[in-house]
């Protein structure tokens, strides 16, 4: 049935987020950036240890075990931690809290697309500075006036990572504003702007369960901030949903959490299987970003991306394309084990060389 003209005038109507294909068969799958190996082994210990008659109470509400972890990992004070599920949560309370002021929120013209369907569903204005030739940011685009910044670090989908010292400018020249740094890849780049929010009381720095800690199907994502931006976080979580964490993923997140040596051994593997297949790829004549996430931005000069795409699909190797006028000719691709990345480059090696 049809909605009515009349009704229709009346309801938020906006264009959603478009996430990567989760094909339901067997396939090699590198389009949504997971993890390919599993959880540390706390993990699975942690769930075998629930009690499913727990389940009939609600969770802790502030998440305490989950909380109080992520604050001994990382040497803050529980107070400067709000977690939600997943990133994508945190950042759209974030977006719900602190982007109110009636200005434009400032973010790339190429990044993560869910930015400015937040910006749209909750009715923010924004602008979106490009990024240069190279796909770097440009820092003096973010001195002018505005209600907030936002931009990931490293930057999706290019896979560029920006120094903590250029990051630091951007707060500096923004002390009156909040300052978003969306680390998602974090973990696979270099140091994290979080060792800056005891100097930075504008900066929130927001992290995931979903990339290094091979979490993505127990959505886990947190901020850190000033205290006093967390309990405002807080605050509007509360007038929203107050359990949003359940009791499996707090305690599965704090196992994972703990075991550094498990997380530290896989972000190795991972990017040393990057760096092996960038220059396999380069070798293909495919020119890359310098990836410093846990996937890698593509193009191939004499192939179109967009067929290469399909034609992997047909071969069950799944990677991501957008048809877009700026990055059309880009494919991103997911880092996998070492025996998936195989796979891809003999497709490739065929398809180019056919």
């Amino acid at each position: 049935m049809t909605v009515r003209a009349e009704l229709l005038k009346n309801i938020r109507n906006v264009e959603p987020y478009v996430p990567g294909e989760q094909p339901q068969k067997r396939v090699v799958k590198l389009n949504t950036n997971e993890n390919p190996y599993p959880p540390a082994p706390g993990v699975k210990e942690a769930l075998a240890n629930l009690d499913a008659a727990d389940f009939r109470l609600y969770p802790d509400p502030a998440s305490g075990v989950l909380t109080r972890a992520l604050a001994e990992n990382y040497g803050v004070g529980e107070d400067q931690i709000f977690v939600g599920v997943g990133s994508d949560e945190v950042l759209a309370l974030c977006f719900l809290t602190f982007f109110n002021s009636g200005k434009p929120v400032l973010f790339p013209d190429i990044t993560y697309s869910f930015y400015k369907v937040w910006a749209a569903l909750y009715g923010i204005p924004y602008e979106c500075p490009e990024l240069d030739r190279n796909f770097r940011l440009v820092k003096e685009d973010y001195y002018r006036e505005n209600g907030g910044i936002i931009f990931p670090n490293p930057n999706a989908p290019t896979a560029v990572y920006e120094e903590l010292d250029f990051v630091e400018d951007i707060l500096h020249h923004n002390r009156d504003t909040i300052v978003i740094v969306d680390e998602a890849y974090v973990d696979f780049a270099g140091r994290s702007a979080a060792e800056l929010i005891d100097r930075y009381d504008n900066l929130i720095v927001t992290q995931t369960f979903s990339k290094s800690r091979s979490m993505a199907g127990m959505r886990i994502g947190f901020a850190m901030a000033s205290p006093g931006l967390i309990e405002c976080l807080n605050h509007v979580k509360y007038s929203f949903n107050s359990y949003t964490m359940s009791r499996a993923a707090q305690v599965c997140g704090a196992a994972a959490v703990k075991d550094r040596e498990y997380f530290e051994s896989n972000v190795r593997k991972i990017v040393t299987t990057r760096e092996r297949v960038k220059g396999e790829l380069e070798k293909l004549g495919f020119l890359l970003t310098d990836s410093r996430a846990n996937f890698l931005f593509a193009r191939h000069p004499e192939y179109d991306a967009g067929r290469l795409f399909e034609e992997l699909k047909e071969e069950n190797v799944y990677v991501r394309h957008w048809d877009d006028e700026k990055i059309g000719q880009y494919l991103r691709i997911t880092v996998g084990t070492d025996e998936e990345m195989n796979v891809l480059l003999d497709c490739l090696k065929r398809r180019l060389q056919s």
